[in-house]
């Protein structure tokens, strides 16, 4: 156990608590029974796989140390730093210490051994029925636990090729029986079983080649052999083994038998996000608009929509048969394209009524693409007019109307569907513009403790969880564990690093798909984790268990911990240095910039293709998911949110108020043998002003070196306290958990909307009194006052005399003692140039 350390982190103490495991025998008891009753598979195991196994069984996760700042959050809402035995080796201060030779790629997760079964195919079944037909299925049992293939009907030689994995600490049998069946209305009927003595089932670990299926005989319930047989493949491994993502899984599964889950929605998969582009449409101008009434002039407009997303121009009044627009319209694609840009002129006939003058279909796939700001060639198009309103399949009459317009897919932009103070990506669309990685994130799952219940099953609390993990294009989403609180995951993965200013996401969820009551469909969040990158030590290996804290209606909850491996390996040095002159976005966003709205709402359409997308993968993916994983609402008005912001404002200020307090006291003299040595230094750099900037930078240089000693030794998480969560008012949460737009009753709004009110008009006093300071600026020189612009111009003509006589270092010398003169001195009346400003006119006076 490492001993408690006391870390100081701008100058503020850090506490951190040492917790000591004490001994429950009745738990020991029952790990006792556990490992008594499952069978023991370690007889034909390698040596050194078995003595893993037991280490791992003998060295649970050790809490290190907990991660409290005194300024922060209550200490169980902590991060605490866990010494785990991860791939062999236990982990002490970020080093992996091995305890074996061998090598593993899995070596972030704690090992898990799993029984697999590989259902390949069956040949010459006998016929059940009285007909002679056979519908077979495959049901694979270890004890209680039992999964089933799919059946086939009326074939006597079928093929599944399909995996089953058993998890061994759930294992309470010995014996694995495979039983061929026939499907039935009724009952289904016995064909054959083939039995295996688990303990004489052979060990197999990557990069081992898979081990070859072979053909077993079926015997029946006697344990004579019968007609037909089953080819199959057994073997122990671990998570690491390539069947493992696609397998059954036994603890995705209700333990009772011949009750399989619902393996299609609890697998662990790989997902990369659809690669997105930016659409811009420029509307240049139409000629020889033709409307149906001929005795008026068009009032007209462009309408361009691309799937769901609908932009339009604004109106032309122009008194002509032509209109001129010249305006950008901003879409969001995903590869494959399998939209159309559909154009259509709109005449505005009356209030509430218009009608399409002609419209253009433009395949997506055959707009020109381009990586800068190079000018693309405008096209003209004409304008048909449709008279079936499907996109595919219309008539068409055509006219001489025609509309000027250029289209190009914007590639030099990264397209923003997340967050822009928690982005995962920031290449551009291109790859032709990407630089090589400068490192490998390597995150493993390792488990969670204490989740909270969100459902209900057979009249009891139940947690069916899943993890999904969001860096760059990957996401990754592991298996589901069924009606497990404290489920373990052991699963790793790999992200390639394009830039140390990225943030890792991982958020747990209760998987909704498999019933209960309170689940309403969609998955429930039950919180998540963001990593910085750059926060990061390379080559260090950061095992915590982090605390999943969710702000609910009623306040902020901690519905569990979270316990994970991250590892950040660098590949280029150099690259990664050079990552920090480089801007944080591609050129583009600086070359041709969006606006904030254009930005809100490109965002707003990027997530929504990529919750479609991803939501039509086998597991879907799922919209609310890929929402939470997105913030997608960090955008919406909160008053929390504000008041955090206000006071990380202040915060950030509170040096220059440390700073401007010290010199007060200076200047008060409350201290004044530091206030004479004060006037030593300030006079050494007025005589001497080219010391200045070196002495500002050797001071800073040497708090660095200082601040070393106590720098971070583990990522940050979030904190309640900083981010306003623990004292909030209900009504406040309220507010914020509305919908957009409200839903809430008329007079609670109107409540809402006074508030708002009174802080805005705060803001908006604020905002005014720093314009009236800066219009006295500008009015020392405007003669909007002429007796003071006078008495100042007069005092800097003499001014300028004095200072061109005189050595600016006695000028500086002389100001400086006087700002730091004793207390005797001074008066407590203002000073005569802060009463000359404040007398100056500013534009109030014109205020309605």
């Amino acid at each position: 156990m490492v001993d408690p350390m006391t870390n100081t982190v701008s100058h503020k103490r850090v506490e951190r608590h040492t917790f000591h495991h004490l001994p429950n025998p009745n738990h020991q008891q029952q790990q006792h029974q556990n490992h008594s009753s499952a069978p023991s598979i370690t007889h034909h195991v390698p040596k050194y796989v078995a003595d893993e196994m037991k280490a791992a069984e003998t060295q649970p996760p050790k809490l290190v140390r907990m991660h409290s700042a005194s300024s922060s959050q209550p200490v169980d809402h902590a991060l605490k730093e866990t010494s785990p035995f991860l791939g062999g080796g236990r982990v002490v201060g970020g080093r992996v210490i091995r305890g074996d030779k061998t090598a593993s790629t899995y070596d972030l997760v704690e090992r898990m051994y799993f029984l697999y079964v590989r259902v390949v195919k069956a040949r010459d079944l006998p016929a059940m029925d009285v007909t002679g037909s056979l519908d077979p299925f495959v049901e694979v049992r270890v004890g209680n636990y039992g999964g089933i293939t799919k059946h086939f009907e009326k074939k006597q030689n079928p093929e599944w090729n399909q995996v089953f994995a058993f998890s061994r600490e759930r294992m309470q049998a010995s014996v694995l029986e495979v039983v061929i069946k026939d499907k039935d209305l009724v009952k289904d009927d016995f064909v054959g079983v083939i039995r295996f003595d688990i303990n004489e089932v052979p060990s197999r670990v990557p990069p081992d080649s898979p081990l070859a299926p072979e053909w077993y005989r079926l015997e029946d319930k006697k344990g004579e052999k019968i007609k037909g047989e089953l080819m199959l493949a057994v073997w122990i491994g671990t998570q690491a083994d390539e069947t493992f993502p696609d397998a059954w899984h036994s603890d995705a599964a209700t333990p009772v038998d011949n009750t399989p889950a619902t393996s299609t929605v609890t697998r662990s998969k790989v997902y990369h996000a659809p690669r997105l582009w930016y659409v811009r449409v420029n509307v240049v101008e139409a000629q020889d608009l033709v409307p149906s009434e001929k005795t008026r002039f068009p009032e007209v407009y462009a309408k361009v929509q691309m799937g769901n997303q609908v932009l339009k121009t604004k109106t032309c009044q122009a008194r002509t048969f032509s209109a001129l627009w010249n305006e950008d319209l901003l879409f969001v694609a995903a590869e494959p394209f399998e939209d159309h840009l559909v154009l259509s002129v709109e005449d505005r006939v009356g209030p509430g009524k218009d009608e399409i003058i002609g419209r253009v279909i433009i395949p997506l796939r055959s707009v020109e693409k381009r990586a800068d700001d190079r000018i693309i060639h405008s096209r003209w198009f004409n304008l048909e007019k449709p008279v079936a309103v499907d996109v595919d399949q219309f008539k068409k009459d055509k006219f001489s109307s025609r509309i000027h317009l250029r289209a190009c897919l914007d590639g030099g932009y990264h397209v923003l569907d997340e967050s822009t103070h928690y982005s995962s990506d920031l290449c551009p669309t291109a790859k032709q513009l990407w630089r090589p990685p400068i490192g490998i994130l390597e995150l493993g799952i390792l488990n969670a403790v204490g989740l909270h219940p969100l459902k209900t099953r057979d009249g009891r609390g139940t947690a069916d969880t899943y993890c999904v993990a969001k860096y760059g294009h990957k996401w990754v989403r592991t298996r589901t564990l069924i009606d497990n609180p404290s489920p373990k995951y052991n699963e790793q993965y790999t992200w390639e690093v394009f830039d140390p200013a990225t943030v890792l996401t991982v958020g747990v969820f209760d998987n909704s798909q498999l019933g209960g009551k309170g689940s309403n469909g969609k998955d429930l969040k039950i919180g998540k984790v963001r990593i910085r990158i750059s926060t990061l030590e390379t080559g260090r290996v950061y095992t915590h268990s982090y605390p999943l804290l969710v702000l609910h209606p009623t306040g902020v909850k901690k519905m569990g911990e979270l316990h994970l491996a991250i590892r950040f390996t660098c590949i280029s040095f150099a690259n990664m240095l050079y990552q920090y002159s480089r801007p944080l976005l591609p050129k583009m966003h600086y070359i041709r910039p969006f606006n904030v709205m254009q930005l809100d709402m490109l965002r707003h359409q990027a997530v929504n293709i990529v919750a479609l997308r991803l939501g039509r993968a086998e597991p879907p993916l799922r919209k609310e998911v890929v929402e939470y994983m997105s913030d997608v609402d960090s955008h919406l008005w909160s008053m929390r949110r504000s008041k955090a912001n206000f006071l990380r404002l202040m915060t950030v200020f509170s040096g220059l108020f440390t700073a401007g307090k010290w010199f007060e006291d200076i200047c008060m003299w409350k201290n004044p043998i530091t206030t004479v040595l004060v006037h030593v230094l300030y006079l050494m750099l007025a005589c001497f002003p080219e010391l200045i900037l070196p002495t500002v930078f050797l001071y800073m240089f040497l708090i660095g070196i200082w601040n070393y000693r106590y720098r971070p030794r583990y990522p940050p998480h979030m904190n309640t306290k900083i981010s306003q969560a623990e004292a909030v008012h209900p009504d406040e949460l309220d507010e914020e958990f509305d919908t957009f737009p409200t839903s809430r009753s008329p007079e609670l709004v109107g409540m809402r909307y006074d508030r708002l009110r009174s802080v805005a008009g705060r803001i908006q006093t604020v905002i005014g009194d720093i314009a009236t300071q800066g219009e006295r600026f500008q009015a020392l020189l405007s003669w909007r006052d002429p007796r003071a612009t006078a008495i100042f111009v007069i005092f800097c003509l003499v001014a300028a005399l004095v200072l061109f006589v005189t050595p600016f270092q006695v000028i500086a010398a002389l100001a400086g003692f006087y700002m730091m003169r004793h207390p005797r001195f001074r008066y407590r009346t203002p000073s005569v140039p802060i009463n000359f400003f404040r007398r100056l006119p500013a534009r109030t006076d014109s205020m309605l």
